[in-house]
């Protein structure tokens, strides 16, 4: 073997101590730099993952908002529509409360008016009545001093 190596011009010591010192070079360089960046690409490899899981929570969460929103949406509007209705109602009924207050003020005022016009009517025809009789006492006594 020696005589082979000795043919190509290769010492064995040389070739020896090269070795170690490449396996000297690879264990400082796998210690030194290999663990390192790969203790670095596996932290960022987690950072990574951890953004996507985040992410995708995130998605769902909104999209659950989003489902609430149109729920929360649609019951607001459910009530809204609710208190439009009963406000119409409301409305509708104190209208009728007035409208019914209003005929029976009228009814009131009518009947008011109407007494006060039967009593004026009962007071004209007896002050005509007076008026009648006077004028009938004044006839007779000018017939009267006309038939002397």
């Amino acid at each position: 073997m020696e005589s082979i190596l000795g043919v190509f011009g290769i010492d064995w010591r040389l070739l020896l101590i090269q070795a170690i010192n490449f396996g000297l070079l690879m264990a400082a360089l796998t210690y030194f730099l290999y663990g390192p960046i790969m203790r670095m690409l596996e932290e960022r490899r987690q950072k990574v993952a951890d953004g996507v899981r985040d992410a995708e929570s995130a998605a769902r969460t909104k999209q659950e908002i989003e489902h609430s929103r149109g729920d929360i949406l649609a019951k607001a509007g459910k009530e809204a529509d609710e208190a439009l209705a009963a406000a119409r109602a409301a409305a509708i009924q104190k209208e009728k409360d007035i409208l019914a207050a209003g005929e029976v003020a009228a009814a009131s005022m009518l009947k008011d008016a109407e007494a006060q016009a039967g009593e004026l009517k009962a007071s004209a025809l007896r002050e005509s009545k007076e008026e009648v009789a006077k004028l009938i006492v004044l006839g007779m006594e000018k017939a009267s001093l006309n038939n002397r």
